[in-house]
């Protein structure tokens, strides 16, 4: 089967073709399971970000209200991204089926600067307009740079991938990271369930829908998570945070440029400096994600064009999101290990995707809804999708030549790389505050360095045996 041929017709089989219409009402339930593995995770860094976050040249902090209106944005930048990645305009985006998504990566910098009253979040959001524009740069000259990416870093960095959010999945699964009720039967049970779910509708669904799995174990999930809830056994679901949300902001709601409101950006060069080295980190994890899209789901190498059109994406998709006062977006690994895993690699399927979160960051009420479902639901889920990323990166791995170089590559990688995020205190606490943020919690950025450094520096071949 070609998966990336040119078509027409429109066929539920095309699910599985890159490009080619998929019925609407087909389409739909695997845009939304794409939604539903990643609606959580992209607000969850906005809240931690901008709770914390002073207001340049004081100690007062956001309200709820601008808040709530930046987690609308956050959807909306998102569906934007999502929407270039999957239909680029000019050489911004890569066509393939990637979801974007706010990251993670950058929470320790943009707290440093955030809560430095002289910067504040004024002062971050011109950092993330101003390191967006750089990184789209970097990744539209990434033909110059490509060829120090060699098959085994660009593998070492999908297995850390892969690695770096086993830790995600089982946080979730216990009721979420920080969560006081924290592995607690019920979260325990609703995630088993789930899981268990996930696993049967795999094997019992039939033809298409059997990639359904996911969305299926959601929807189970989350209705033993409502029956705990009505019943009285367990609090797992909250609906308050909808009437909240109407009282706050209302039922419609357009989102706001940052220019228009009184939290103007402001560019400040320590601040860029301080988060363009994670820009780079983000380059690095989307090579990593789109090179997994690629030897994963259609069974190639990546071409030059996906990697800069994915990169642009990743960097100009940045600035976007702060000219509406939100994160960086990045390739989202989650649904990347969604699409390795089922299969569904069809555009204009994520499409349906991508114009649910849009809709979703219009009618606030709805993104409520959705962000009301339990942690452990989403554990339950994520746990065999993040283990097929580490999978993909294995085979990539496989591909290589195994001899002491490559050893020498992926030990030192993965000892330094990942060591760094078990060592019981800060190990750059003699550096900067800024390198301890980037590599202590980051196995990624760890192992995306050391890779790339040993890849660089040591000889192609050794004349001599270890």
């Amino acid at each position: 089967m070609d998966k990336e041929k040119n078509t027409k017709a429109v066929s539920e089989e095309n699910i599985y073709c890159l490009n080619g219409r998929v019925p609407v009402k087909k389409a739909i339930p695997f845009g939304l399971q794409h939604v539903l593995a990643m609606f959580v995770s992209n607000l969850a860094p906005v809240l931690i970000v901008c709770s914390a976050a002073f207001v340049r040249g004081s100690e007062n902090h956001l309200s709820a209200a601008e808040i709530t209106q930046l987690l609308q944005c956050a959807m909306f930048a998102a569906g934007i991204g999502t929407c270039l990645q999957l239909y680029p305009v000019w050489k911004i985006g890569s066509r393939l089926p990637i979801v974007m998504g706010v990251s993670f990566t950058f929470l320790g910098s943009l707290l440093m600067i955030c809560t430095n009253s002289e910067l504040g979040y004024e002062g971050m959001v011109g950092a993330v307009i101003a390191g967006g524009i750089f990184e789209g740069l970097v990744g539209m000259s990434a033909k110059y740079w490509k060829r120090f990416l060699t098959p085994v870093v660009s593998a070492c960095v999908v297995i850390a991938i892969g690695l770096s959010l086993l830790s995600v999945g089982m946080d979730s699964w216990g009721g979420g990271n920080g969560a006081e009720d924290f592995g607690a039967w019920y979260h325990l049970l609703v995630g088993f369930f789930t899981l268990v779910v996930c696993l049967a509708a795999r094997y019992l669904l039939k033809g298409v829908y059997k990639n359904l799995n996911v969305l299926v174990g959601l929807v189970c999930g989350y209705l033993l998570s409502i029956i705990f809830t009505v019943a009285g056994s367990a609090p797992m679901v909250d609906f308050s945070g909808i009437t909240k949300t109407i009282e706050q902001v209302g039922v419609f709601s357009l989102p706001k440029l940052v220019f228009f409101t009184s939290h103007k950006p402001v560019f400040d060069l320590g601040a860029f400096f301080t988060i363009a080295i994670v820009f780079l980190v983000s380059a690095a994890e989307t090579t990593g994600a789109t090179t997994a899209v690629c030897t994963g789901a259609l069974g190639r190498d990546i071409k030059m064009e996906e990697l800069q059109g994915s990169l642009a994406v990743d960097g100009f998709s940045s600035a976007i999101s702060g000219c509406f006062g939100c994160l960086p977006l990045t390739s989202f690994s989650q649904n990347i290990g969604l699409v390795t895993m089922t299969g569904v690699i069809n555009r204009f399927t994520i499409l349906m995707g991508a114009l649910i979160l849009i809709l979703a960051s219009l009618f606030p009420p709805l993104g409520a809804f959705f962000n009301s479902l339990p942690q452990a639901v989403l554990g339950g889920c994520t746990v065999m999708m993040f283990g097929s990323i580490m999978y993909e990166g294995i085979k990539m791995l496989k591909g290589c030549v195994f001899d002491d170089r490559t050893m020498i590559i992926v030990s030192l990688a993965f000892c330094i790389g990942v060591g760094l995020t078990q060592t019981s205190g800060n190990f750059f606490s003699a550096f900067p505050k800024e390198v301890g943020d980037i590599f202590n919690g980051n196995a990624v950025a760890g192992v995306f360095v050391v890779s790339l450094i040993l890849s660089i520096c040591l000889p192609k071949k050794k004349t001599t045996d270890l």
